[in-house]
């Protein structure tokens, strides 16, 4: 028995018709019970949803300063900053040089050459952070060594000069000064 005949339609729906030509009482009831389910799942699929819009978040802004600081507070800040972070790269580089010590020390004790390994890394060193200044002029230009005091009070600065009107761009007609 091929599969085509199994699931052909065409022979339920003869046997439908042949049922449903009979003269019987309750076809037609019948017909309207076994639509009802049908008329049911799909009024209730094409219910429309209206949902209200949700209201707007309000932002709240995480601040770590206060936002009332004088200029003179922001230049402290500033500078006891600096002196931390000076602090802790002078520590790495106690660390950084006590680690060189103990190194030296175990190379020395197993016979290797410390002063010449010593003198190749220093070496290598140099070259990195010359290298390294090197790509950071060539992006943001040479290296300025100014200090925090030295910086000009945000009060110094110039207002900025709005730019002159150019002779190469005349105002078009619809354009308001």
């Amino acid at each position: 028995m091929s599969s085509l005949s199994r699931f052909n339609p065409k022979t339920g729906i003869l046997d439908f018709w042949h049922e449903f030509r009979k003269p019987n009482p309750l076809r037609w009831p019948m017909l309207a019970a076994s639509t009802v389910p049908l008329l049911v799942i799909f009024y209730w699929l094409s219910g429309e949803v209206h949902y209200k819009t949700p209201e707007r978040p309000t932002i709240t802004y995480i601040t770590t300063f206060e936002p009332e600081r004088s200029d003179a507070e922001i230049i402290a800040s500033n500078k006891a900053n600096q002196e931390v972070k000076e602090l802790r790269e002078a520590a790495e580089d106690d660390l950084a040089e006590r680690k060189r010590e103990i190194y030296k020390a175990l190379g020395a004790g197993i016979g290797m050459d410390v002063d010449k390994i010593a003198a190749d890394a220093d070496a290598r060193r140099a070259a990195e952070e010359a290298a390294a200044e090197e790509r950071r002029a060539e992006m943001f230009g040479p290296r300025e060594e100014a200090s925090v005091s030295e910086a000009p009070a945000p009060a110094e600065s110039k207002p900025a000069q709005p730019k002159p009107a150019t002779p190469e761009a005349p105002a078009s007609e619809g354009d308001t000064p």
